[in-house]
């Protein structure tokens, strides 16, 4: 996967845009700045965005690509980022330090997820966010009339309603729902698609 990601990233344009992901973008007006962390970040549209926006940014990827233009990013619209080079399982980052945790489209093998979703939980504060947005299960009949719209062909890099609940428990869910959703995001992501979108408190004394 690394191969590929630094394929893709390779090319000379952005080729998810510059813009943040929609539905990124609105969930942040809820909350005060803070600490957030990006994982699977990629090109840095979302970390860079939220720079401006006054958060303190961290942001990891497998792709040294990704890096590099996120970094380019950040120093174009003149704002800082914190952005490593790790796997999920490599990620070290203070127990209770984050006020979110934004996955976007971060889809990775259904078998190490709840894993991943644990050594999350671990490093976000008790009051801490969880947004989430990433392709549904659904998502394959959508790719079937329009490959342009991108997302994991193997269904098993796929989510569901269920999956978030069982990866959360305990959490309080401000939302939770599968959308259809048209997408214009760079070159990968166009048109419509079916996603998981979530908003899911740590704690309910928020």
């Amino acid at each position: 996967m690394k191969d590929f990601w630094n394929e893709r990233y390779s090319d000379s344009a952005f080729v998810y845009g510059k813009q943040p992901n929609a539905f990124l973008k609105e969930s942040l007006e809820i909350f005060s700045p803070g600490k957030i962390l990006f994982p699977a970040e990629g090109e840095g549209r979302n970390a860079v965005y939220s720079a401006k926006k006054a958060w303190e940014v961290s942001a990891f990827d497998i792709s040294e690509e990704g890096r590099k233009k996120a970094l380019t990013l950040a120093k174009e619209q003149q704002v800082e980022i914190t952005y490593e080079i790790k796997d999920f399982l490599e990620i070290s980052y203070p127990t209770s330090y984050f006020d979110v945790i934004a996955l976007i489209y971060a889809h990775f093998p259904k078998e190490i997820r709840l894993e991943y979703f644990q050594k999350f939980d671990k490093i976000l504060k008790p009051d801490g966010v969880i947004i989430f947005e990433a392709f549904s299960e659904s998502h394959l009949e959508y790719q079937k009339l329009n490959p342009s719209v991108g997302g994991p062909k193997d269904r098993k890099m796929l989510f569901s309603l269920q999956e978030l609940k069982d990866y959360l428990p305990g959490y309080h869910f401000k939302q939770l729902e599968e959308q259809e959703v048209s997408l214009n995001e760079g070159k990968y992501h166009i048109g419509r698609g079916s996603v998981i979108r979530c908003i899911a408190f740590k704690s309910e004394a928020v």
